[in-house]
């Protein structure tokens, strides 16, 4: 185990480059399996466990993959097995795309049921939906998810609730099917768009995404192809969150800075100035920090993955702030730990009011989530004196190299090993 030691207090300045978006790569590898003809060349893959993760499940199911640097080859022509059963898919909650890849490709699929992030209730209800509208049958069975059709077949598909997961899981298994598809009240985010336009680069026929109705015409067949995943909009915004709460001045490059609206509007409203260019950000703070009142929503709207980072910062704004959690139900748990370092903070169900303090002070932490873990970083680089910050195996989900990145911009924070977490 690991623990990252911070020593707080120190204003940040530098560039700082995204890497690839994590919800766009732990969707699109495993849409590469769906390839029964030459392989796929994917860059932009960001180093991170659940890519290594979703690497290790696709070989065992018979993919050859070779990573280089940033870019993943993958082999899917040799598949040999549709049960992904190993202790990796019940530990990635992004596992459960390997059902619609598979179901896609083979018409079965037997996958055991994923975990994750321990935010909140994440049911795949409206997965299964999709997926029993296209003609599939769909048990749970000894915690496996077992689908299998003769063919699947376009439908009309309305779900109950926006979902991003429900809306790739059925795009995948729709670019295969028999007939037109039409999904409605899907998911928006940026990478929905990234995944289908991958999918289109395979010989999918895939129109809409990015609205509120995707149109899918199935086709017979896809192949390999070459393709770089967008950056990653989470570890942007959380870089901008951290240069605003620690002050200084930092260019965030290699992103797409629309991508970056409801976080940067929102940088503003605090009181930090927000310089765009054509793919990159400056965060430029004087620590002159507003309170300011937050309500997650999907895309467009501010990500539930960016609200802990956030959390963090509107701890030390002036004023009273309140944060609506409108996505998760459990997105709160790393209050507890800003608490320990001086933070005053209660919620109320899916709400949290904060009233900003004068500082934080440094103490010894857990990253209770992958998000939590980065808010917990935050906190260590604003507070005052040393913070350590443990359980980091969460924040290595998902931010490649993160102490690498901050010490770039001046911050002291350093990886220890420690006996256990």
């Amino acid at each position: 185990m690991e623990k990252l030691v911070i020593n707080g207090g120190k204003r940040l300045f530098g560039k700082v480059e995204i890497s690839g978006a994590k919800n766009a790569a732990v969707a699109i590898l495993p849409a590469a399996i769906m390839a029964s003809s030459s392989i796929s060349v994917i860059d932009n893959i960001p180093d991170i466990e659940d890519v290594q993760c979703l690497e290790r499940i696709m070989e065992h199911l018979g993919c050859k993959i070779i990573r280089q640097a940033n870019s993943v080859t993958i082999d899917s022509t040799s598949i040999n097995s549709v049960n992904a059963n190993t202790d990796d898919v019940r530990n990635m909650r992004a596992s459960y795309y390997l059902i619609g890849a598979l179901l896609g490709r083979f018409k079965k699929a037997k996958v055991d049921l994923p975990g994750g992030c321990p935010i909140g209730v994440r049911p795949i209800d409206q997965h299964i939906k999709g997926f029993e509208a296209l003609g599939a049958k769909v048990t749970i069975e000894h915690g496996a998810a077992i689908v299998t059709a003769e063919k699947l077949v376009g439908a009309n598909v309305y779900f109950d609730v926006v979902s991003v997961g429900a809306t790739i899981n059925v795009m995948l298994a729709a670019a295969l099917a028999e007939g037109t598809t039409i999904l409605e009240n899907v998911a928006k985010e940026p990478h929905v768009v990234d995944v289908a336009n991958f999918l289109n680069t395979m010989g999918a026929n895939i129109k809409g995404a990015g609205t509120d109705i995707i149109r899918i015409v199935g086709v017979s067949e896809l192949k390999g192809c070459n393709y770089s995943v967008i950056p990653d909009q989470i570890e942007a915004g959380t870089y901008m969150i951290a240069a605003a709460a620690c002050g200084g001045e930092v260019t965030v490059t290699n992103i797409i800075p629309k991508h970056m609206e409801s976080i940067s509007a929102k940088l503003i409203e605090v009181g930090v100035e927000v310089v765009e260019n054509e793919d990159s950000l400056t965060i430029i703070s004087d620590r002159n920090l507003k309170a300011v009142n937050v309500k997650t929503l999907p895309y467009p709207g501010f990500p539930t993955d960016i609200q802990q980072p956030m959390s963090t910062l509107l701890c030390i704004a002036n004023g009273r702030s309140i944060i609506n959690e409108s996505i998760w139900e459990s997105r709160f748990k790393h209050v507890d730990e800003l608490k320990k370092m001086g933070a005053v903070v209660k919620v109320e169900g899916r709400t949290a009011i904060i009233d900003g303090v004068e500082k934080l002070t440094g103490a010894v932490i857990r990253a209770t989530d992958l998000r939590a873990g980065a808010a917990m970083i935050i906190a260590g680089l604003v507070a005052e004196g040393t913070t350590e910050v443990h359980c980091i195996e969460h924040i290595d989900r998902g931010y490649p190299n993160i102490e690498d990145k901050f010490k770039l911009l001046g911050a002291d924070i350093r990886r220890v090993k420690v006996e256990e977490c």
